[in-house]
């Protein structure tokens, strides 16, 4: 089986539904280190819960994003990983560190790419008035929430929602999605082409 790290910043929400679906293996894959750049991200705690190993790397101590992100690889190797989700990671990673992992670094994010990218994907769409937002899974490039499409799901927004109530949809779809493209992903289903991605 691939050996996968998972990259947060913050509460893990996405990180334990990842948990879960390793531990039930709807996906097949392991989970060996959960990395994070943030000393007190729950997410690092709900990793030591499940005896995962858990690495806090201080941005601090790098004077710029490639020689931080050249530790955290440092971390990867030393863990075997073969590829890498980000889960509310709030760091853009340096092409360095994606030239390492062509089309094996997942993300997702709460809007239908390329659709309201950023870190506000959920507030943008709410603000701006659509109807209808959604979760996109994505392979990661060297632009922002540009990557290939990997899967989309859709969620309504009615006239009584607030940012709350959005977000907690949107959060509720991400973590059924999420591991279930990992799954396919772990399983080599995915293939890439051009700007499609293919589930055989």
């Amino acid at each position: 089986m691939q050996n996968f790290a998972v990259l947060a910043s913050g509460r893990g929400g996405n990180l334990q539904a990842i948990i879960n679906a390793v531990k039930s293996k709807k996906i097949k894959a392991n989970l060996k280190v959960v990395v994070s750049d943030k000393a007190d991200a729950f997410a690092l705690k709900r990793a030591k819960k499940a005896r995962i190993a858990s690495i806090y790397v201080a941005p601090k101590d790098y004077t710029d994003r490639q020689s931080f992100d050249c530790k955290v690889l440092e971390c990867l190797r030393e863990y075997k990983i073969d590829f890498v989700v980000l889960a509310g990671y709030m760091r853009l990673l340096s092409a360095h560190f994606i030239r390492q992992y062509p089309n094996k670094i997942i993300n997702i994010h709460p809007a239908l790419l390329p659709s309201f990218k950023g870190i506000n994907g959920i507030r943008d769409a709410l603000e701006y008035g659509v109807k209808i937002t959604g979760v996109s899974v994505h392979f990661v490039n060297e632009e922002m929430d540009a990557g290939t499409i990997i899967a989309q799901e859709t969620v309504k927004i009615t006239s009584k929602d607030t940012l709350k109530s959005l977000a907690q949809k949107i959060h509720k779809v991400e973590h059924k999605l999420y591991p279930e493209v990992i799954g396919w992903f772990a399983q080599k289903r995915l293939k890439v082409i051009g700007r499609k991605t293919v589930l055989r």
